[in-house]
């Protein structure tokens, strides 16, 4: 019996994305606020055209996603031959370090950047250079230490995922005007919707002129349709024209395309989920505060809480949220281990979780 071939060098190294849990044993309907998921969910304009594409099951999809482009266009007032389209935001990020990244390249992100941006790259042999969070924020310095000959990409989540934190219009400007033009600059704007706080700007129009920025954005937040993994990115002409010699021909199927057309313009949907963040992000954070523990500043739909208790640690409320049908999110894989992330859910899920944790705080 022959041995079976080995993957190539660095593959086996890379640690396996692992997503937010979805069950509890002996749990029938838990509460589920571990992945940043809309809890009030698809809106009815979304359903109706999911359901209305049932009749094109047999069809492959459109590959260019055309019809979504010109209205991702019309929306944002950007070009739709600057658009990609991914399977989720997640593929526009390996599409670039597969078109990118040669072995030696290296990206640089932030220490607790998007586990994605590593995985891909690690898996096309380059290296990942984390510039170090002390304030569980973006620092536009601490990235350009990093930057060498070899970089190739600079990703930053903005705002962030999973600490919440944001980085200013300003300091995404200076980063990209201390960056060479042969690096690209992604900004990764998945939770854009939700962010109220006046020193933020989306990338977009400085995207618009510059000749190495990429600006991504994603159906599965705001619009509620994480199901059905749709994402796209704003690219310098170019750098689109090569990421799509080498993209799925159909990485986006009819349903997901006809429902993401359908949320794009459903404003009251829209309004009524980020109403919903706005009215519990501030409310959550203060009762949670009050109950003894730490909460960061956040712009997602999200907060970061810290459990700095030796006894009512993270790993103890993790369990007991769980006694309790309640499911957050560990961040450990980023090295927070005395942190959960807990996702804002509908008002009676937000009770529920406040109910917990004073009974936790408590105990």
């Amino acid at each position: 019996m022959t041995k079976t071939p080995a993957p190539k060098s660095g593959i086996l190294d890379i640690a396996p994305y692992v997503g937010g849990k979805s069950k509890i044993d002996g749990v029938a309907e838990p509460i589920k606020l571990s992945s940043n998921e809309n809890p009030l969910g698809a809106g009815e304009k979304a359903r109706e055209a999911y359901l209305g594409a049932i009749d094109y099951l047999n069809l492959y999809p459109e590959g260019r996603a055309s019809r979504l482009r010109q209205a991702v266009a019309e929306k944002h007032a950007i070009e739709p031959e600057r658009l990609v389209f991914g399977n989720g935001s997640d593929e526009v990020f390996t599409l670039l370090n597969q078109v990118y990244l040669t072995p030696g390249d290296n990206i640089v992100t932030g220490q607790y950047g998007f586990l994605a941006y590593r995985i891909s790259a690690k898996a096309n042999q380059a290296e990942v250079r984390l510039a170090p969070e002390p304030n569980l924020k973006c620092d536009v310095d601490a990235l350009l230490e990093l930057v060498d000959e070899r970089t190739r990409l600079v990703y930053v989540s903005n705002p962030a995922n999973p600490t919440g934190s944001w980085n200013t219009a300003e300091e995404i400007r200076r980063l990209h005007g201390a960056l060479s033009d042969s690096v690209l600059l992604v900004i990764d704007e998945a939770y854009a919707e939700f962010v109220v706080e006046p020193d933020w700007q989306s990338t977009i129009d400085l995207a618009r002129t510059a000749t190495n920025i990429i600006v991504t954005r994603t159906f599965s937040k705001i619009h509620g349709l994480a199901a059905l993994r749709v994402g796209w990115g704003y690219c310098p002409l170019p750098v689109a024209e090569a990421v799509d010699r080498v993209r799925l021909p159909f990485n986006n199927n009819i349903p997901g395309q006809e429902a993401a057309l359908a949320a794009l313009f459903d404003d009251e949907h829209v309004e009524k989920s980020r109403a919903l963040v706005l009215q519990w992000r501030p409310r959550l954070a203060q009762a949670i505060k009050g109950f003894g523990f730490e909460v960061f500043p956040s712009a997602g739909n999200f907060l970061l809480v810290r459990f700095p208790d030796a006894k009512r640690n993270a790993q103890a409320a993790d369990a007991f949220l769980h006694s309790r049908g309640i499911i957050v999110r560990p961040v450990g894989g980023y090295g927070l281990t005395d942190c959960l992330r807990m996702t804002v859910g509908t008002d009676d899920e937000n009770r529920a979780l406040l109910d917990a944790l004073s009974e936790f705080a408590a105990s």
